[in-house]
């Protein structure tokens, strides 16, 4: 019985000292002395959390490469005793629950960015310390700790870092261990940037972090980072732009908690800045994201970045040491805690306000937005599906009745009717300053300066027809759309088709050949048993096929329909043995990737065919360019990037052979200046030269150049873009345009159009006289966004370039890119 009672005494001072742990005890080594590998993170935090009385450690996901997501949840022992009750009394705050007996909850996200790496770093002596020297912050408050976001990223940066490091890590600024290879550690698996994916939760990180976050739903969130090694320190309050849906509290707390920041940075003698850069804006950062669902969001970016590496020399000729940018994030999160454990009460009680004027009154014009399938019933369950993702509570009409509205398409207000399986989003809830600011149709900016894209609106990345509504309207809606009932499936089967106008389409097309199916399109529009199908329209017919039977079963588990027919023989139009009915060959398809090349651009190609659509790509890198191994491609793809190879002659003569053989090569965004600068037989659009004075040809503004050097950042946007929508029109009988209407709305980042094609090339996408809809553009910028051309294609010899001056993948949300590239290549030139 003694040896018993010894051994369970011994056993509550073994998980007490387990408690206590240091990182420098646990790790063998002080913090800041080298980067510690994601795994031994993790191990630290679960080891931590070994029957301790203070902390929930929680695994909520892994990411592509299979490395754990994890939280750690901190508080006293008393309230994590009772965390579920807690967590569900906060969440009850959003439909008009109590208040009371609610501690503050603050979530601390670190290395959403891979090579910012000092933050998870600073997560560990962070939670060390909560738990230990400041219990005393956690009795009125919950702590999450992400301590890392990006482990994937994080582990590109560290592997890299620590296998050539110098023993005595070499501050030189030009050392191979300041130089990252390519891509870097900065994005995920598939080279995105995690920290613009909130909203859009196109990567399966952000689906699994935003998912608990919405569970939890805290009164106060920070996101790490780190910027470039010549910066000092920066914390809220944020930059203008402000969105206007931001409200006084969240302002004024943010400057509350800069000011406590700033007494620490003060007593210490570290320089810092706020109200510069960093706005809040854009809806799907780490800091935007969480303001426009209640919080007090803030971004805090030490000087580093993956740069710095152990230690380095900046331009003051001061060494930035990694220990340095830890003391700096650990001293910010202290200080976070705490001025929000001094305002806690204060801080749930405007958190329920929030909501309260969000179900009661909704800020902004509109209360109500009314989306349309446009006959793309895919297109609007992918909307669906975003919103659900984001709580955002919507509706389908089940009858029919009427409104009058702004339409985003013609950008008129007028009277429209709302149809049965019309999807309704209505402001009067929970999530309705995040509803706002994702459909707005127009972005209002108090400031021009601004760090991201300024235009977003779900329609216009949908391609949904939609209106915008001041009235609150509530037509009777469904939770779920009506699904139309299957055809018969008797009688004989001379063909299915299958409508082309969705990702869903081209990931079906995808699964038929990588099925070795037999599919045509068709290059016209065509009538079959009274029914209209038009240009694009799959066929796969008995002809060439051993047996359809698998073509329903696997349409119906894609979520696609396909329409029996029991002949070829169309009503009008080309029967299905006609040439006007297109073979469409199983493309080899090859992406380039390397030094040069936007590692963004090109991840957003390679998730579209590995995640979205299923399709076997080859990627290859740019340095096999000169070199013929990859000739047996059907479909090359040339990222945006620069690609140095193709200044000489003899490589670039060597692409346009085989294109000429009958290549395709599909060339985005700044590749497809530079490729104009050879000789490949088409321009980009010019400015047009300055107008002279008759007399003495001189300007006539010979004054213009005389600028305030104060006003030299608001002078530089005159040329700038970060991203607004323009409306691009459509030749629809291009296969390029199949799918689509006579527009599309694309996200312009840049000034560069295309000159018109005369007799040799295809005009597929063109701007006109003024097609701007919303964002913010410069006005040099602008001037030059008119008459000329997005999106074309040039014939040479068997092949084809197709040219996009856009990005219809942007970062996976604009959907409506999607279908256009599956075009490009899948059947443009079969």
């Amino acid at each position: 019985m003694k040896s018993a009672v010894l051994s369970f005494f011994f056993s509550v001072c073994m998980l007490a000292a387990n408690a206590q742990q240091s990182p420098a005890e646990f790790l063998g080594y002080q913090l800041g002395a080298k980067f510690t590998p994601h795994y031994k993170v993790v191990d630290y935090f679960r080891k931590i959390a070994e029957g301790n009385a203070m902390m929930r450690f929680e695994t909520y996901g892994q990411t592509y490469e299979g490395r754990p997501l994890v939280l750690a949840i901190l508080s006293s022992p008393a309230n994590i005793a009772r965390l579920e009750a807690i967590r569900s009394g906060n969440l009850a705050l959003l439909n008009g629950g109590s208040a009371q007996n609610q501690p503050v909850i603050i979530w601390l996200s670190y290395n959403v960015h891979g090579n910012e790496a000092v933050s998870t770093e600073a997560a560990m002596r962070t939670a060390h310390t909560l738990l230990t020297s400041r219990k005393s912050l956690l009795d009125n408050a919950v702590v999450i700790i992400d301590p890392c976001l990006n482990p994937d990223g994080r582990d590109r940066y560290v592997n890299f870092y620590n296998s050539i490091h110098a023993r005595i890590p070499d501050a030189t600024p030009y050392a191979r261990e300041h130089a990252e290879p390519w891509p870097g550690g900065r994005p995920n698996h598939y080279y995105f940037d995690l920290n613009r994916d909130w909203a859009w939760q196109s990567q399966v990180e952000s689906r699994q972090r935003v998912l608990q976050y919405n569970r939890w739903m805290p009164q106060v969130h920070v996101d790490f980072h780190e910027q470039g090694v010549d910066a000092p320190y920066y914390f809220a309050p944020a930059a203008e732009p402000l969105h206007d849906a931001v409200t006084e509290w969240q302002r004024a707390f943010q400057t509350q908690i800069g000011k406590h920041n700033a007494t620490y940075f003060d007593a210490n003698g570290w320089l810092y800045f706020t109200k510069e850069q960093f706005d809040l804006f854009y809806p799907s950062y780490g800091d935007t994201y969480p303001t426009y669902n209640g919080a007090i969001g803030m971004t805090y970016e030490q000087g580093g970045s993956g740069r710095a590496g152990l230690a380095i020399v900046n331009r003051e000729g001061d060494t930035l040491r990694l220990k340095d940018r830890l003391d700096h994030h650990f001293t910010t999160g202290i200080a976070t805690v705490e001025a929000s454990v001094a305002q806690a009460g204060k801080l749930v009680e405007e958190f329920g306000k929030f909501f309260r004027d969000a179900r009661q009154q909704p800020s902004g014009d509109y209360k109500t937005y009314v989306v349309k399938s446009g006959g793309n019933t895919e297109k609007l369950m992918s909307l669906a599906e975003t919103l659900r993702r984001n709580d955002i509570s919507f509706g389908f009409a089940t009858g029919n009745s009427s409104g009058n509205g702004f339409n985003y398409f013609t950008g008129k207000s007028e009277n429209f009717a709302i149809e049965k399986g019309d999807l309704v989003v209505s402001a009067y809830q929970p999530r309705s300053t995040m509803v706002r600011v994702l459909f707005e149709p127009v972005s209002r900016l108090t400031d021009s300066v601004t760090y991201d894209i300024t235009a977003w609106a779900m329609p216009y990345a949908y391609g949904l027809p939609a209106y915008a509504v001041k009235a609150r309207l509530q037509p009777a809606v469904a939770d779920t759309l009506e699904k139309s009932a299957a055809p018969p499936a008797e009688g004989a089967t001379y063909a299915y088709l299958a409508a082309w106008n969705s990702t869903k389409d081209v990931k079906f097309l995808a699964a038929l050949l990588n099925r070795n199916l037999r599919v045509r399109y068709a290059e016209a529009p065509f009538t079959i048993g009274g029914k209209v199908h038009p240009a694009g329209t799959l066929i796969i017919t008995k002809s060439g096929n051993t047996s359809l039977e698998s073509i329903p079963v696997l349409a119906a588990r894609m979520g696609v329909s396909v329409t029996r027919v029991p002949t070829g023989f169309v009503d009008k139009g080309a029967d299905f043995g006609s040439d006007k009915i297109r073979f469409i060959r199983k493309p080899k398809v090859g992406l380039l990737a390397g030094d040069g090349i936007s590692s963004l651009g090109m991840g957003e190609i390679w998730h579209y065919f590995e995640e979205q659509i299923e399709y076997p790509l080859t990627v290859l890198p740019a340095t096999a360019l000169p070199g013929s191994a990859w000739k047996d491609l059907d479909v090359l793809i040339l990222p945006d990037g620069r690609y140095d190879m193709l200044k000489d002659k003899a490589v670039a003569a060597r692409l346009k052979d085989w294109v000429s053989a009958g290549g395709r090569l599909i060339v985005m965004e700044d590749a497809v200046a530079q490729l104009a600068e050879g000789e490949w037989g088409y321009e980009m659009k010019k400015e047009k030269e300055e107008v002279k004075d008759e007399e003495d040809e001189a300007p006539k503004e010979p004054y213009k150049n005389l600028k305030p050097y104060a006003n030299r950042e608001r002078e530089s946007v005159s040329g700038f873009i970060p991203g607004a929508i323009y409306k691009v029109h459509l030749d629809k009988t291009h296969p390029l345009a199949f799918g689509y209407p006579e527009y599309y709305y694309t996200l312009k980042q840049n000034d560069q159009l295309l000159a018109f094609f005369k007799d040799d090339g295809w005009n597929v996408g063109a701007l006109k006289q003024d097609d701007y809809l919303t964002g913010f553009v410069g006005a040099a910028a602008r001037e030059r966004l008119r008459d000329g051309l997005v999106f074309g294609v040039k014939e040479i010899g068997n092949g084809e370039i197709i040219l996009m001056t856009d990005n219809p993948l942007f970062r996976s949300f604009w959907e409506n890119g999607k279908l256009l590239f599956g075009n490009a290549v899948f059947i443009v030139g079969q």
